[in-house]
């Protein structure tokens, strides 16, 4: 017997899966990194992103509902490799100038990696006729672009002068 062909359908699910996944994941991470965290404004910026993640996971809850489908994580490799590194970061350099410079790049890696995860949902909910979904997906895209620029900045004006200066 024939195995059925997967559809877009089938792809934006499973995609769907694993950015929920990967959602709940970084969710139990960020308090670890802001306790981790030696800035005070690093802990304001995971803190801020905790905040945004639930709302994130609520959004894609309602994604799931409509297509009909239950909110269930696939495990996500590559959220579990970028948090095993975030991990390493905090256990390497604990104490250490560099650990908060570390903290931010594990953190921008996530945003990324989020940031590329939401906009090919986006673009393939807009090919499935998702309108609802498309403008969920926007404004956790909004989310992801805006937390990564203001990682950056954060960053450039004191994060990696402060882990080169000691």
């Amino acid at each position: 017997m024939a195995k059925e062909p997967k559809t877009l359908d089938d792809l934006f699910h499973d995609t769907l899966k694993d950015i929920y996944f990967a959602e709940k994941k970084i969710l139990s991470t960020l308090p670890k990194m802001m306790k981790a965290a030696q800035s005070e404004d690093l802990k304001a910026a995971f803190e801020k992103h905790h905040g945004e993640t639930t709302a994130q996971i609520e959004r894609l809850e309602q994604v799931f509902a409509i297509i009909d489908k239950k909110p269930v994580g696939k495990t996500c490799a590559a959220i579990v490799g970028i948090t095993e590194e975030g991990a390493e970061i905090m256990s390497e350099y604990k104490g250490s100038p560099a650990l908060d410079a570390g903290l931010l790049a594990a953190a921008q890696a996530v945003e990324h990696y989020e940031i590329s995860r939401y906009g090919t949902l986006r673009t393939w909910a807009e090919e499935l006729g998702l309108e609802e979904a498309v403008s969920l997906l926007q404004a956790t895209l909004d989310e992801e672009e805006a937390t990564d620029l203001a990682l950056s900045e954060l960053a450039k004006s004191a994060i990696n002068q402060q882990a080169e200066a000691a």
